[in-house]
């Protein structure tokens, strides 16, 4: 009863459908802590895809170049640079098109 706390009329009150409904929201939870994992990872492909391709390198190009070149910044990092540190972005992206 004491996670059911907050929950709507008799998914508070009533102990088969509180605990019906925990259950459920346990169960959205960890399939959720799961897809907030992938949905971000699409987001800075995304990002890294926008920023690389303004300046002239696609993104897939751009990934293997740096494994290529054994430059390891993973994807998180590199959205962060494209979005705020763009100077910086353009150097990393500069280095690999050499």
């Amino acid at each position: 009863m004491k996670l059911a706390r907050g929950y709507w009329g008799a998914r508070s009150k009533v102990y088969t459908v509180a605990k019906n409904a925990v259950e459920k929201g346990l169960v959205y939870a960890y399939r959720d802590r799961k897809n907030k994992k992938r949905a971000f990872r699409s987001l800075w492909i995304a990002r890294i895809n926008a920023a690389a391709r303004q300046l002239g390198i696609s993104y897939s190009r751009l990934m293997h170049q740096l494994a290529v070149n054994e430059i390891s910044l993973n994807r998180k990092v590199l959205a962060d640079l494209a979005m705020n540190h763009p100077e910086s972005f353009k150097a990393v992206v500069d280095s690999v098109k050499k």
